[in-house]
Protein backbone atom coordinates (compact mmCIF):
# COMPACT_ATOMS: atom_id res chain seq x y z
CA UNK A 1 0.00 0.00 0.00
CA UNK A 2 1.29 3.55 -1.02
CA UNK A 3 -0.80 6.23 0.98
CA UNK A 4 -4.43 6.29 2.66
CA UNK A 5 -6.38 8.66 0.24
CA UNK A 6 -6.71 11.80 1.75
CA UNK A 7 -10.43 12.59 3.48
CA UNK A 8 -11.57 9.01 2.37
CA UNK A 9 -10.36 6.53 5.58
CA UNK A 10 -11.68 3.80 3.93
CA UNK A 11 -9.49 4.23 0.14
CA UNK A 12 -6.21 3.40 0.11
CA UNK A 13 -3.71 3.92 -3.35
CA UNK A 14 -1.87 0.93 -4.18
CA UNK A 15 0.62 -0.05 -6.30
CA UNK A 16 0.43 -3.79 -8.74
CA UNK A 17 2.87 -4.34 -11.25
CA UNK A 18 3.79 -0.88 -11.91
CA UNK A 19 -0.30 0.53 -11.85
CA UNK A 20 -1.81 2.89 -8.91
CA UNK A 21 -5.36 2.30 -8.35
CA UNK A 22 -7.39 3.12 -5.31
CA UNK A 23 -8.70 0.19 -3.41
CA UNK A 24 -11.31 -0.03 -0.63
CA UNK A 25 -9.59 -0.74 3.14
CA UNK A 26 -12.58 -1.21 4.96
CA UNK A 27 -12.10 -4.68 5.20
CA UNK A 28 -8.91 -4.07 7.07
CA UNK A 29 -10.24 -1.55 9.48
CA UNK A 30 -8.92 -3.70 12.85
CA UNK A 31 -5.78 -4.87 10.99
CA UNK A 32 -3.97 -1.76 11.57
CA UNK A 33 -2.78 -1.42 8.00
CA UNK A 34 -0.17 1.45 6.86
CA UNK A 35 2.11 2.52 4.07
CA UNK A 36 4.55 0.40 3.31
CA UNK A 37 2.29 -2.80 4.03
CA UNK A 38 1.38 -5.81 1.45
CA UNK A 39 -2.26 -6.79 1.29
CA UNK A 40 -4.54 -8.90 -0.94
CA UNK A 41 -6.69 -7.40 -3.44
CA UNK A 42 -9.83 -8.67 -5.33
CA UNK A 43 -12.22 -6.46 -7.24
CA UNK A 44 -10.92 -3.19 -5.93
CA UNK A 45 -10.89 -4.85 -1.93
CA UNK A 46 -8.14 -5.23 0.30
CA UNK A 47 -9.03 -8.54 1.66
CA UNK A 48 -5.69 -9.52 3.77
CA UNK A 49 -2.75 -8.05 5.16
CA UNK A 50 0.13 -10.18 3.98
CA UNK A 51 4.03 -10.27 4.25
CA UNK A 52 5.75 -9.66 1.11
CA UNK A 53 7.23 -13.44 0.65
CA UNK A 54 3.56 -14.29 0.62
CA UNK A 55 2.51 -11.26 -2.33
CA UNK A 56 5.36 -12.12 -4.02
CA UNK A 57 4.46 -15.87 -3.86
CA UNK A 58 0.71 -14.73 -5.54
CA UNK A 59 2.16 -12.57 -8.27
CA UNK A 60 4.44 -15.47 -9.38
CA UNK A 61 1.30 -17.93 -9.87
CA UNK A 62 -0.57 -15.28 -11.32
CA UNK A 63 1.93 -14.59 -13.57
CA UNK A 64 2.05 -17.90 -14.48
CA UNK A 65 -1.26 -18.57 -15.08
CA UNK A 66 -1.41 -15.38 -17.23
CA UNK A 67 1.52 -17.44 -19.29
CA UNK A 68 -0.35 -20.29 -19.61
CA UNK A 69 -2.90 -18.92 -20.69
CA UNK A 70 -0.84 -16.94 -23.34
CA UNK A 71 0.36 -20.48 -24.51
CA UNK A 72 -2.76 -21.92 -25.16
CA UNK A 73 -3.98 -19.12 -27.19
CA UNK A 74 -0.76 -19.33 -29.31
CA UNK A 75 -1.10 -23.10 -29.68
CA UNK A 76 -4.89 -22.75 -30.75
CA UNK A 77 -3.87 -19.69 -33.02
CA UNK A 78 -0.79 -22.53 -34.29
CA UNK A 79 -2.95 -25.17 -35.32
CA UNK A 80 -5.26 -23.42 -37.36
CA UNK A 81 -2.49 -22.76 -40.11
CA UNK A 82 -2.44 -26.66 -41.00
Amino acid sequence: MIEIVGGQPDLALVEVSGVRRAVNIALLEDDGIAPGDWILIHVGFALSKIDEEEARAAMEFLEGLGQAYEDEITALRDSGDD
